[in-house]
């Protein structure tokens, strides 16, 4: 329809789905979970921090709402500004999704 949305912090609850659904991603494709916890660095649109977990983990994602686009598979990680830290987190992107 040619009609652009604008994020807004209502992505926060999109966001969070997406990081408890870490595990569904792999599970979905028929992968284990990596065993290591991640750090999701994110900022909301009025640039609130949505960070989750512990700051000293080795693999991290990095970016804003195109986290939200990307776990409900809206658009693939590589056509966002996100940043993936370690083989894990690029894996996890790649396989991202909230849903079935």
């Amino acid at each position: 329809m040619g009609v652009a949305h604008r994020p807004t912090n209502r992505v926060q609850h999109v966001a969070s789905l997406g990081v408890l659904g870490r595990a569904l991603s792999f599970t979905a494709v028929g992968l284990p979970e990596p065993a290591d916890t991640f750090r999701v660095e994110l900022t909301a649109p009025d640039g609130t921090d949505l960070g989750v977990g512990s700051r000293d983990r080795r693999a991290t994602v990095q970016g804003a709402a195109d986290f939200c686009l990307c776990v409900t598979r809206r658009r693939p990680w590589s056509e966002t500004d996100l940043t993936a830290t370690g083989e894990d987190a690029q894996k996890w992107l790649e396989l991202a999704r909230v849903f079935l």
